[in-house]
Formats: structure tokens, C-alpha cells, sequence
């Protein structure tokens, strides 16, 4: 079955066959030692091309038409391993195959793929792009997969709110199960409380849309049992803490992490991996009007724990402790959530760098490797006992914003953690979901973080049983 589509759109990719040009991606060392195509060569030392990274040359055919061109592959391409993501908006839309180059077809094809992503749904004509030849030893329905994952976080994240509130999220969702033939179920607006999930309900009850609790099955019984979680707030005023208006222009991405751990599971379900996969996604909108929760209620969680409201604008822990204590009641062997939760993270390491926290060591370990070898960046950030008694209240079990505002990451991550008790496995990964600058592999715009990595980490796990 080929991978899911939320936004319909052409392949990068050529599989028809037929004419196409090349490309010869190199380095200023085959410039410089003319281990290059002769009639290329010449052109770009007339040019006075020198192979810089993320360069584009277009070389003439004898007739004087295109025949082909030059991609910088620049002194190190390790050093920017998915660079060839700018191939896919330097070249002339047609077909084209890569010569030469010092890269795995995978590698290559990855970043030539992630490169090529286009948000034109709302434009009146996007127009044509190239394609690239897929090479016999490349492992084309991996690159797919992969692509239709990322593809799927970023065109939820970039679709704004008034198409993408909590309605559309669901709808999505059940579209995105539909295809793999996947179990969903979903509690809504006041059963909310009768299913005993009060934060939630909290949280959301404000909106025009109501809250609800998205929940997804696939695998089979006795696999590995993983649960994954994403904060799925479509869009955040900030409730009667208002944000000012400069903070709320980009929160219609603050259900990134729904999105990312939508995408995760795509790549699961399609690779058919030995899992038996869970995915909660508790979905509102923090709006305001007359029944908005307010600074200064107390609420009692599903787990028990009673949380007082110091901040509406600390909403997104509120949401997902109801659904982490919901995916502990099942006792998974691998928990994972996803939140685009505290602007610590951004100050701490950047939006590039997502951090994760876990307290298991052999779960880190894993993590980082699988970053490392995919190029999915993250970084740990520690479980700092030290800072449990900040997220104690006074006449509550919990604040959802504690005073002082230092190590907010950190401490919104220890908040979450009071809701896992019986999972032996589980990260948090506090992630921005957005590209605030363009990189060789990323538009401006909504991103996948770290789920490749974590896909990469489940893919060895499945394959040693």
C-alpha cells in the first residue's frame, strides 16, 4: 500500500524513465582535480564555479541547449548531510538523475526529497517542479515512507486554524487510521467528564468546537506494546492569560506535536513494524469566553492528582497529563510524547534542537545514536530532581506554572512525569515544530523533529523482535 497523503501531491521522484539530464554533485576537490565530465568542467571553470555548497550551475548541451548541470556539494557534505534538499528548488522543473556524487543514493535522495516539499494549498498555481531519477539501489519504499511522514506533520502544522481546528483534526486522524485500517475512538466535549478525563475538558470547553480525546489502534496483541502522545492545541490564545498578539501569530502550530506523532505512526503502520501501537491525541482549542477555566482553579486530574491553574497560558501539560495517565493505566513498554510545550526549550537550545527527557538510561542511549546516524537532531536534557518541589502547590497536588519562571522546560517536563507511574520506558520531547528560516532541507514553516530518529530506534528494535 503506498504511503498515506493528507495533501495530494506529485512525486520528486521519476519512475517512469525515459530522458533525463544529469546532475554531477561535487565536491571543490573534483573541481580542482578535474575528476569531473570534460564539456562540464570547462564550462564551470569559465564560470568560475568552485563546487561551495548548495551551489547550482547549469552547463549547455553541444547544441547550445541544457544539458545538464553542476550541485555544490561543498569541502565537507557530512557537514550538511541533507544539502541536496536545495537541488529540488535550484533545478529547472523536468527530469533529471545524478552522475556522480560522493553520497549514498539514499542519503541523497532523502534530502532531495525533504527539499522538494511545497506548501501550495492555498496558492493559485504552484507550478511545476523537477523530478529525480530513483536509482536501482535505492531504497525507494523507505524514502517514501519517510517523506509521506514528514510531509504529513508539516502540512498539519501549516494549515491555519480555521481549517484545521479540533473538527478537521479528528477528521484527519480518522483519515490517516482509515488508511492503514487502524481502530479509532473518540470521547467528545461533556463525556469528557463522564470518561473521567476533567483536564481536558477543562482546557477546551471555551472553543465553539469541543475538546476531545482521539485515540488510535494498530499491531497486533503481544508485540512490543508502544503508546505515543501528542499535544494537540490547534490553536492558542493563551485563554484569559492572554498571549499579546506577536505571540499568537504562529500558534496555529501548537498541535506540532499531534502532527509529529501522527507522522511517527504513519511511518509505523506502513513499515508494518512488529508494534502493537497506540496513539492519543487529546484535541482542543484554548480559547476564551464566558465558562473559560481561569487562574486560580483547582481541577482533579484522571490520575487523581488535583492541579492548580496558575497560568491558562501552561495549558498543553494540562491536556496531556490527563492522556499520559490514560496511556499508563495500559502499562506500555515504550511511552513517547510530543509537545511543542515551553518556550524554555526554544531559549535553551534553539528550534532546531528539540530536547527530550527521559530517566532511562538504555531508552537515551538509543535515541541519541539513532539521531546521530539519521541526522535527525536532539538533545537530552536532565530530569533534574531538584526542581519536583517547584511544581508542588500550596493547596494543590500540582501548579501548572511554576513561579520564578527558571528551568521551565525542565519543569513542565517533571510535571508530565507525575502522570507516568506504572511505564517503565517513557521520553518527553518539548519540540517547536516550525522553521523559522529556511535550510537546505526545510521551507519556512511547519517541521517534523525527531521523528525519524525515533522511527529509526523502533525500525532496529522491530527487526531484533
Amino acid at each position: 500500500m503506498a504511503p498515506y497523503q493528507f495533501i495530494e501531491r506529485a512525486s520528486p521522484f521519476n519512475t517512469k524513465g525515459g530522458k533525463t539530464l544529469p546532475v554531477f554533485a561535487v565536491t571543490p576537490a573534483h573541481i580542482e582535480t578535474e575528476m569531473v565530465d570534460p564539456v562540464a568542467l570547462e564550462w564551470a571553470k569559465k564560470a568560475g564555479w568552485k563546487g561551495d555548497a548548495g551551489s547550482l550551475l547549469l552547463v549547455p548541451s553541444d547544441t547550445g541547449l541544457l544539458g545538464g548541470a553542476l550541485f555544490g556539494l561543498g569541502k565537507n557534505p557530512s557537514d550538511t548531510p541533507y544539502i541536496t534538499g536545495r537541488l529540488a528548488r535550484l533545478l529547472p522543473a523536468g527530469d533529471w538523475h545524478i552522475e556522480t556524487a560522493p553520497l549514498t543514493a539514499n542519503r541523497l535522495l532523502l534530502g532531495f526529497g525533504l527539499g522538494s516539499y511545497r506548501f501550495d494549498k492555498y496558492k493559485a498555481d504552484g507550478g511545476e517542479q523537477p523530478t529525480l531519477m530513483l536509482p536501482a539501489d535505492a531504497d525507494a519504499a523507505r524514502i517514501k515512507r519517510l517523506l509521506a511522514g514528514v510531509f504529513l506533520a508539516r502540512d498539519l502544522i501549516n494549515v491555519p486554524t480555521n481549517d484545521m481546528g479540533p473538527d478537521a483534526m479528528e477528521a484527519a486522524f480518522r483519515e490517516l487510521a482509515a488508511h492503514y485500517k487502524a481502530d479509532v475512538s473518540v470521547v467528545r466535549g461533556d463525556d469528557l467528564l463522564q470518561q473521567n478525563f476533567p483536564l481536558i475538558h477543562a482546557v477546551g470547553r471555551a472553543s465553539e468546537q469541543a475538546p476531545r480525546l482521539l485515540k488510535l489502534r494498530w499491531g497486533k496483541k503481544g508485540h512490543r506494546k508502544v503508546t505515543l502522545v501528542g499535544k494537540g492545541v490547534c490553536f492558542d490564545t493563551g485563554g484569559l492569560d492572554i498571549k499579546p498578539s506577536a505571540s499568537m501569530l504562529l500558534m496555529k502550530k501548537d498541535m506540532g506535536g499531534a502532527a509529529n506523532v501522527m507522522g511517527l505512526a504513519l511511518m509505523i503502520m506502513d513499515a508494518k513494524l512488529k508494534i502493537d501501537l497506540t496513539v492519543l491525541v487529546p484535541v482542543v482549542e484554548n480559547s476564551i469566553s464566558g465558562n473559560a477555566f481561569r487562574p486560580g482553579d483547582i481541577y482533579r486530574s484522571r490520575a487523581g492528582l488535583t492541579v492548580q491553574i496558575d497560568n491558562t497560558d501552561a495549558e498543553g501539560r494540562l491536556i496531556l497529563a490527563d492522556a499520559l495517565a490514560l496511556a499508563d493505566e495500559d502499562e506500555p513498554d515504550l511511552m513517547i510524547d510530543m509537545a511543542t510545550l515551553t518556550g524554555a526549550a526554544r531559549v535553551a537550545l534553539g528550534p532546531d534542537l528539540p530536547p527530550f527527557f527521559t530517566d532511562d538510561e538504555n531508552l537515551a542511549g538509543q535515541l541519541t545514536d539513532a539521531s546521530l546516524e539519521v541526522d535527525d537532531p536532539m538533545w537530552r536534557l536532565p530530569l533534574h530532581k531538584g526542581y519536583e518541589k517547584d511544581v508542588n502547590a500550596k493547596i494543590a497536588d500540582l501548579t501548572n506554572a511554576p513561579s520564578g519562571g527558571m528551568a521551565g522546560a525542565i519543569t513542565a517536563a517533571l510535571f508530565l512525569k507525575r502522570f507516568v507511574k506504572k511505564t517503565e520506558s517513557w521520553a518527553h520531547f518539548d519540540i517547536f515544530g516550525w522553521t523559522p528560516s529556511e535550510r537546505p532541507h526545510a521551507p519556512v514553516g511547519g517541521e517534523a523533529q525527531a521523528i525519524r530518529a525515533i522511527f529509526h530506534m523502533l525500525e532496529n528494535k522491530s527487526a531484533r523482535g
